[in-house]
């Protein structure tokens, strides 16, 4: 059977012991991994490794010996409680022995649990999970953590005390770190509040959060774009000791003012035309995003493009004498002042 994105979560939180397995497939082998993590941690709680109740195999494994997940499936353990065979990074090839795995299984036999890449509908694998009246099939895709799930992690990290404010916060950062990142943040952020009752601020997110050289390219392109010049030196310096240099940073400034005019030229309006780029944005930054947009206008943009792409010339130029990060900050401070114009 398939589960939806909604109920998946729900079903990873609390699985079903008496279910005969569980097929997750993404292209995201890290979106993936986390998902495995938790249903197998709530299948079989904290000591399934040390009493020896989840046998773990390579999908390649199956194609050499079929029978290896047979006999971990009906395998009686020493310890009692339930029971696993994890069977990771699977293609169709060791379809022939899960299908006979899911045949011949039954009740008091380990679940069977399977993870794979990016399966197609036409995925063998993913057929038999998805017709079987006993057993799961769930796609993983390469969308931000919903609400719901945020909430969850934070209470199961023991954060409960979340104003809507660092909520909103905790929600965008979602959108622009990776899984696996974010889920650390989560972590840190545990350690950082033990102890501490207080609400979760918006600074003790800012103390637990990455600050990776890509989250400081991103605060002086809205700081820019907001035509906020006044804010541009400090961040520049902050950027210079990260190593970023000129070309990088104007590189990165054409980007995003590019993809400006892509949503401002769209001739749906500014909220219609991020919703068609590719990647799509999400959250926080989508808002973000939509706000700079219809500020700009399609004009003013395209200006702004002329003046990032004669600064990118002049920096590559062989006479150039000027400090390379001097003209681009000059040429930062000159988009602001444009974007100030109505």
């Amino acid at each position: 059977m398939k589960l939806n994105t909604r109920d998946a979560d729900s079903y990873f939180t609390k699985p079903d012991p008496n279910r005969t397995g569980l097929l997750i497939y993404g292209a995201d082998a890290m979106r993936v991994a986390i998902k495995r993590q938790k249903v197998i941690a709530a299948l079989l709680g904290d000591n399934a490794d040390e009493e020896m109740r989840l046998t773990r195999m390579a999908g390649a494994d199956l194609r050499k010996e079929p029978a290896l997940l047979m006999d971990a499936i009906k395998a009686v353990g020493f310890f009692p409680g339930p029971r696993a065979a994890f069977v990771e990074e699977t293609t169709d090839v060791a379809a022939p022995a899960i299908l006979t795995a899911l045949k011949e299984w039954a009740p008091g036999d380990a679940q069977i649990i399977v993870t794979g890449g990016a399966l197609k509908p036409s995925s063998k694998l993913r057929k038999m999970f998805e017709t079987h009246a006993n057993a799961f099939a769930v796609g993983i895709y390469d969308e931000p953590p919903t609400r719901a799930e945020i909430e969850r992690t934070l209470a199961s990290a023991g954060i409960r005390a979340v104003p809507p404010d660092s909520m909103a916060a905790l929600t965008g950062l979602a959108g622009d770190l990776g899984p696996g990142d974010f889920t650390q943040t989560i972590e840190k952020l545990a350690l950082y509040k033990r102890s501490d009752d207080s609400p979760l601020s918006l600074e003790d997110i800012d103390a637990c959060a990455p600050q990776s050289t890509e989250a400081a390219l991103d605060d002086v392109l809205n700081v820019v774009a907001e035509a906020r010049s006044g804010e541009i030196g400090p961040l520049i310096r902050r950027l210079q000791a990260q190593g970023t240099n000129a070309v990088g940073l104007c590189i990165g400034a054409t980007r995003h003012f590019r993809t400006l005019y892509t949503a401002a030229s769209d001739p749906g309006g500014a909220a219609a035309g991020v919703g068609r780029l590719r990647p799509p944005v999400y959250g926080k930054r989508r808002d973000r995003v939509v706000r700079q947009a219809q500020n700009w206008g399609p004009a003013r943009l395209e200006t702004a493009l002329t003046v990032l792409t004669d600064t990118d010339l002049q920096l590559r130029s062989a006479g150039q004498t000027a400090p390379a990060m001097a003209v681009m900050e000059r040429a930062l401070i000159r988009l602001a002042m444009l974007g100030r114009r109505r």
